[in-house]
């Protein structure tokens, strides 16, 4: 699928270009916000790219030439031509900031369609979700609503969904809990700001053997290292508080890979639907 001109292109040619490096953590932070930003960031002067990013300016030169570039002009060069046409965004305020949100996250689920092109990774995470019995979902603070939402739908078509949504000490006992129980995988999903409980989490669950199945905002995330299996799906970032979208279809999307590898899951459906209308559980 190809966005001519627009922000899943972009985005995808930021990750190719940041491929095959070693990258030290803060200049994992500037390629993440070059990515989180992917439709101006050949517009951005170091300057502003550091402030955005929350680093120095020489950590941004630094950036580029970790890159190969001689500087932080010839990476924005670099940018610059790969963008068709040429062209600048545009800048005649026909859109207000509530209307750019909203364009925003078109933008991030134009770019999942383009990543679903390819359904191998989300129909492989599928199978490993409805194989683990039971199976753990992790979300915490602004990633806890995702995580929520995927456990209610789940439940309904899987015998054992375990919602992890509270950190604390118990968060591992929990994690320890599903492993006696006979859980094989964990779902995470993992928004910014990161907590730092969750990369530990995610940590120890993959030393207890579990595969770790993460839908995350980039590739970039700081619980990348510690998956075995991750989905991106950007989040909004014009308001005061992110919109994540995209990353909540995603989970639907999961939800129906799931629902794919499980051969009982109409059954299920079917039985909550008599159940629900001998309950009356809902206004028609």
């Amino acid at each position: 699928m190809t966005e001519t001109g627009g922000a899943p292109d972009a985005t995808a040619r930021l990750q190719k270009l940041f491929e095959g490096h070693r990258l030290t953590p803060t200049q994992r932070r500037i390629a993440h916000c070059l990515v989180r930003r992917a439709a101006d960031a050949p517009f951005l002067s170091s300057v502003e790219l550091a402030e955005l990013a929350g680093v120095s300016q020489p950590s941004v030169t630094r950036f580029a030439v970790a890159l190969g570039f001689d500087g932080y002009p010839a990476l924005r060069r670099h940018l610059r031509e790969a963008v068709p046409g040429g062209a600048a965004p545009d800048g005649d305020g026909s859109f207000n900031e509530y209307q750019q949100a909203v364009h925003a996250e078109i933008d991030n689920l134009r770019h999942l369609a383009s990543l679903l092109a390819d359904p191998a990774p989300v129909a492989r995470a599928g199978r490993l979700l409805a194989a683990s019995r039971p199976l753990p979902v992790l979300g915490l603070r602004a990633a806890a609503a995702q995580a929520g939402g995927f456990a209610y739908f789940a439940r309904k078509v899987h015998p054992d969904v375990r919602l992890l949504d509270e950190g604390g000490s118990l968060l591992v006992d929990r994690v320890d809990g599903a492993v006696r129980a006979g859980a094989s995988a964990l779902l995470c999903f993992a928004l910014p700001r990161h907590p730092r409980e969750v990369v530990d989490a995610l940590a120890y669950a993959r030393g207890t053997g579990l595969t770790v199945v993460t839908v995350a905002d980039s590739t970039f995330a700081p619980v990348a290292r510690h998956s075995d299996l991750l989905l991106p799906a950007a989040v909004g970032t014009g308001l005061a508080f992110d919109t994540a979208c995209a990353p909540m279809l995603l989970g639907r999307v999961l939800l129906e890979a799931m629902c794919d590898a499980l051969p009982d899951a109409q059954a299920r459906l079917e039985e909550f639907d008599a159940g629900a209308v001998a309950r009356g559980l809902f206004a028609e």
